[in-house]
């Protein structure tokens, strides 16, 4: 027997195929194989459309079912995995509104700003653990204020990864970890906030029934069932953001436990047991997959936007045509540690939290054009990257946390060897990396959702780590020094 997972990303969407008994990927593939598409009528702003994700699914999903070669009867579970903080708003007859407003889209800003200060910043913060900022309850008020005949058509708001259970049957539903990504959710009252609502003018009935993350949401209607080629009544048993997932990914459940990524953006998520928050909001605080309001379980979130994306924008800007990632891996190697006094602020991809939602866009620091050359900015953009996350992590301890282990799946910038011992180096942490991603991860859940293990332990007993890189003791002071002149030109 198999479990399927669905990842909703916003550069493709991937499908996972896990065997159940013994919880190998059986098959994974992910569709489109370029960047899917990401509109910007203005700067700042960033959509997509849901049918695109729906059409991107349903051509993974054929992949894994041809490479696995197995029954639609043979899936006893579906999971769903996300693009965190993306609005999707329907109407009665579950016709999609408009395009959906994504996690990178910055004009929702001030009115997450105005919000906080009208809610008042220390409630909005003991309540909500975050400022309203740039997230899905702000998106929503932009499009109240400029599209009103449009809000007034609205009968029901989604999270990404919604819109898909709903795509897949028929039904409309949210998760409290959903609604407290959104920033609807009141940790202490545990229920819809009163303040966001009221503060915002959304009416209550625009939220779904709230569904379990874990156990049967819904199950696959005929209609789905004959487009995918899936068996009508297979139970969807797990949803959950991308952060929290990657989390559970790596079998990161307890307090203290870290997690990472590093695509198109990046991520440092690590596991509290109590309410807490940063008190300028630099960091975010949401329900964990296995939150309840009787166990404390609420994931600490740091959120870089400019990760993987400045990586991808060098790749076909700086005449590197016929270089893979691994080769502009290897050149950037080639530079010392500090590439040789050349910094990159990697904050090009909108607004950033840490920087308490500044606008301060990538810039390059430092160049001599008579002894610096392209291995040094692929250097330096990737410490960079790194030097981002350390600024996060420092806030992260000032919270609290002991960050001794970073664990990651082995994907993305997490390939780069500078990458990672850069990452270990300057925070004084191990990185484990482990054979996984979002959609197996979602898979291995709706086994657990679906009661198939009967514990996290158990899901993720079969995680294989591929790597282990400890900190570099005996360059920490170059390290140092390099982050030190990089965090000259962000103060």
């Amino acid at each position: 027997m198999y479990l399927l997972g669905y990842d909703i990303g916003s550069s493709s969407v991937k499908a996972s195929l896990v065997h159940a008994e013994t919880g190998k990927i059986t098959a994974s593939d992910f569709f489109p194989k370029e960047e899917m598409k990401i509109t910007a009528l203005r700067p700042g702003w960033a959509e997509q459309e849901p049918s695109d994700w729906w059409k991107n699914l349903k051509l993974a999903h054929h992949s894994v079912m041809k490479q696995a070669g197995i029954q639609a009867g043979q899936i006893q579970a579906i999971g769903i995995t996300w693009q965190m903080h993306g609005l999707v708003l329907v109407d009665k007859n579950r016709q999609v509104l408009r395009p959906s407003i994504i996690w990178c889209d910055s004009r929702a800003v001030p009115y997450g700003e105005k919000a906080f200060n009208a809610i008042g910043k220390e409630r909005a913060l003991s309540r909500l653990l975050n400022s309203p900022g740039n997230f899905t309850a702000s998106k929503l008020a932009w499009v109240k204020e400029h599209e009103p005949e449009l809000f007034e058509k609205i009968d029901k708001l989604m999270l990404p990864g919604d819109y898909i259970a709903m795509k897949l049957s028929g039904e409309v539903g949210v998760t409290i970890e959903g609604l407290s990504e959104g920033i609807f959710w009141d940790f202490k009252d545990n229920t819809l906030s009163k303040d966001v609502l009221e503060y915002y003018g959304i009416p209550e009935s625009f939220f779904p029934e709230i569904k379990p993350i874990f156990g049967v949401q819904a199950v696959v209607s005929k209609e789905a069932a004959a487009e995918l080629g899936l068996k009508a009544g297979t139970p969807i048993t797990y949803r959950a953001g991308d952060q929290p997932n990657n989390a559970l990914s790596l079998n990161v459940f307890n307090p203290g436990e870290i997690a990472s990524t590093a695509g198109t953006s990046g991520v440092v998520y690590g596991v509290l047991d109590k309410l807490h928050y940063d008190s300028l909001s630099r960091v975010n605080t949401f329900a964990h997959v296995n939150y309840t309001p009787e166990q404390l379980r609420l994931g600490v979130l740091l959120c870089i936007n400019g990760t993987g994306i400045l990586n991808s924008w060098l790749k076909r800007n700086l005449a590197l045509e016929g270089l893979s990632y691994s080769d502009m891996n290897q050149l950037a190697l080639q530079s010392p540690i500090g590439a040789r006094g050349v910094s990159v602020i990697p904050f090009g991809n909108g607004a950033e939290r840490v920087l308490e939602n500044k606008e301060v866009n990538c810039s390059i620091h430092g160049i001599n054009f008579n002894i610096h050359d392209k291995k040094d900015v692929l250097r330096a953009a990737q410490e960079g990257i790194v030097f981002s996350y350390e600024y996060g992590l420092e806030i992260m301890r000032e919270m609290g946390m002991d960050i001794r282990v970073i664990r990651a799946g082995h994907a993305n910038m997490f390939l780069s060897p500078l990458f990672t011992q850069t990452l270990a180096s300057i925070s004084g942490a191990t990185i484990e990396l482990f054979d996984t991603d979002g959609a197996a991860g979602a898979a291995r859940a709706a086994g657990m959702g679906a009661g198939i293990y009967q514990s996290n332990d158990e899901a993720f007993a079969s995680l294989n780590k591929v790597a282990v890189i400890e900190p570099d003791v005996r360059n920490q002071s170059a390290y140092r020094e390099a982050y030190n002149l990089w965090k000259q030109f962000i103060q």
